[in-house]
């Protein structure tokens, strides 16, 4: 039986390329080949091995964006250990609950909070704790140098976990999606297919690695086709647009693609050579696929995936066959369906549930045996929480979601959990928390809030009580107060209605 490791297949892709660069520096230095990458990520499982993580443990990952953190979740993959990365941006009592969660044997951290962390680490027993910064030094690093490279790959089976990926919770409690060697391995080769990778590509990667899209799409996409990545610490605009006419793959957000409309030196010329925009982690709308295509000549690809079941759909590679507003057919393998409320198949056309299945839909929630079989059909299908159309050929598109999610910048938001730290402020009654239309951010964090008997409280007290606990994407940017929130008969708060009041909020 063949190993069913992740890294074995990237390995066999990049067989026989050690010179070939892997990583290229946004000034365009080769900071990297595919042959240092194999040998720091030998010696980084060799560290690994040497601090007794081993098969099955994990190691829990919040650091800036760095190829040497890309290498980190290579030799996890390496020695069978689950990777979880975290999102830079939560406080360390966000972090607090991810590691008793999870009970890593390491964390790894900025150097910078390392301080911080030591005593939370401690506190819930994690044995270790090292650091890496964004120029990829730090104790890790030091540490990993002076090992000798431990070149062994583990034998993984497919429904081993390669990862687990922590997304928030409508109750407030974030779940740990559980990815096995199989979801990612079976996901890449899929978009690998549809995207039609080419040997000469080049990608441009100027997304956060801690999600799916940044790590799971992009740099697996590169890793499986052998080709360099122009790796940005960040969407910076103007390195963007340096490096476009370097590459020839884009992976975005819409929030990147209304910032490059937003330059006049955003050209059909230095578009020219690209051969795919792809757009993804929020929905594209339709004035930006339509003004891109005016600017360009190019329609951006829209797909549509989630943290469960990482890339689910995507519109045809075929530029004339791309349509706004849709995101879609099956991927290869995958299985979606329309159901009403009772599990019963609607006609083309009809608004219904959006239920899935196939090798990239997640083993289930960490710890959470009740939830996880809470999100599954009695058939086997995975209940998305999204509200979608399906055509008579197929193409899926996103009317909605059922879950209550809030999309900000890429982010998922979940208004349960602000609305709860809102709710334990002193002077706060009750709160509601809901998503509207922003150009940039796709949608805005709103709050609205009935103050206590005292009334006293103001924006700014919650704008500052939340700093320190709920990471920025999170916080409102905006809040309001009213006498009372709108509700039905039921007594169940109309969100509905507070959305249509606020809608305009943020247009222009």
């Amino acid at each position: 039986m063949s190993n069913a490791n992740l890294f074995a297949l990237f390995q066999n892709s990049y067989a026989g390329k050690s010179e070939r660069p892997v990583i290229i520096d946004p000034d365009g230095t080769v900071r990297y080949s595919f042959g240092d990458l194999e040998e720091y990520t030998a010696r980084i499982a060799a560290l690994l091995t040497e601090l007794q993580v081993g098969r099955g443990d994990r190691v829990v990952v919040q650091v800036d964006k760095s190829p040497e953190m890309l290498f980190l979740y290579l030799a996890c993959l390496r020695k069978g250990v689950i990777f979880i990365p975290l999102n830079t941006a939560y406080t360390q009592e966000e972090v607090r609950y991810f590691l008793s969660d999870a009970t890593p044997g390491l964390l790894v951290c900025d150097p910078e909070k390392e301080p911080a962390l030591k005593q939370v680490a401690a506190d819930v027993d994690v044995a270790h704790i090292l650091t890496l910064d964004s120029n990829g030094t730090g104790s890790l690093t030091d540490a990993a140098a002076v090992v000798k490279p431990d070149e062994a790959i583990e034998e993984m089976a497919d429904e081993d976990i390669a990862a687990i990926l922590y997304t928030s919770g409508t109750t407030g409690r974030s779940k740990g999606a559980m990815l096995t060697h199989k979801n990612l391995s079976s996901n890449v080769q899929a978009l690998h297919q549809v995207w039609q990778w080419e040997p000469g590509d080049v990608l441009l990667h100027a997304l956060p690695i801690f999600h799916a899209h940044g790590l799971f799409v992009g740099c697996h996409l590169a890793l499986l086709n052998g080709s360099p990545m122009i790796f940005l610490a960040k969407f910076d605009l103007d390195l963007v647009l340096e490096n476009l006419p370097k590459a020839t793959v884009f992976m975005g957000v819409p929030t990147f693609y209304t910032r490059l409309l937003g330059d006049p030196r955003f050209t059909p010329e230095l578009a020219q050579g690209m051969r795919l925009f792809i757009s993804g982690s929020a929905p594209l709308q339709a004035e930006t696929f339509t003004e891109f295509e005016q600017r360009t000549g190019k329609r951006i690809l829209e797909r549509y995936g989630m943290t469960e079941a990482i890339m689910i759909t995507s519109n045809p590679y075929e530029n004339d066959a791309r349509v706004a507003g849709t995101v879609g057919m099956a991927l290869p393998g995958v299985s979606v369906r329309v159901v009403d409320d009772e599990g019963q198949m609607l006609p083309a056309g009809e608004v219904g549930n959006l239920e899935i299945t196939g090798p990239n839909v997640f083993k289930g929630y960490w710890k959470m045996p009740e939830k996880t079989a809470e999100e599954f059909t009695d058939d086997g299908y995975f209940r998305t929480g999204d509200l979608a159309t399906r055509s008579e050929d197929g193409r899926v598109t996103i009317v909605g979601r059922s879950k209550d999610l809030i999309i900000s910048g890429g982010y998922n938001v979940y208004p349960k959990e602000i609305e709860a730290v809102i709710d334990d402020l002193a002077g706060v009654k009750e709160s509601a928390v809901i998503g509207v239309p922003h150009n940039d951010f796709g949608e805005a964090v709103v709050a609205i809030v009935v103050r206590g008997p005292d009334g006293k409280i103001s924006e700014e007290d919650i704008i500052d009580a939340l700093k320190g606990k709920l990471a920025r994407f999170k916080q409102p940017k905006k809040t309001f107060f009213m006498e009372e929130l709108p509700r039905n008969t039921m007594g169940k708060v109309q969100k509905n209605e507070l959305r249509q009041i606020h809608r305009d909020l943020f247009a222009g």
